[in-house]
């Protein structure tokens, strides 16, 4: 069981070195957060994320985990929830 939520946070520019291609014109990049549950794991949430977002997402390069969270109900984990900030080159 997961669940995925999508924000969007505003565009800035791509990460040096990484910024130029080989026509000398420079990447944007954009960055949006995602929220994903699952109760199979950390590694699963992720991996929900990632996929949800690849969906209507194109050119994802990268994600970072802001926040890991367990979750708990009458003293038993019942879920892994992660914060992403995912990372993708414009076309």
């Amino acid at each position: 069981m997961s669940n995925a939520a999508l924000s969007e946070q505003p565009m800035r520019a791509y990460e040096p070195g990484r910024d130029h291609d080989e026509g000398g014109t420079m990447s944007v990049a954009k960055t949006i957060e995602l929220t994903s549950t699952s109760s199979e794991g950390f590694e699963a949430a992720i991996r929900d994320a990632i996929a949800k977002a690849s969906e209507t997402v194109r050119n994802i390069e990268g994600a970072w985990v802001k926040e890991q969270k367990v979750l708990i109900s009458d003293g038993q984990v019942t879920g892994f929830r992660v914060h992403l900030e995912v990372t993708f080159v414009l076309d």
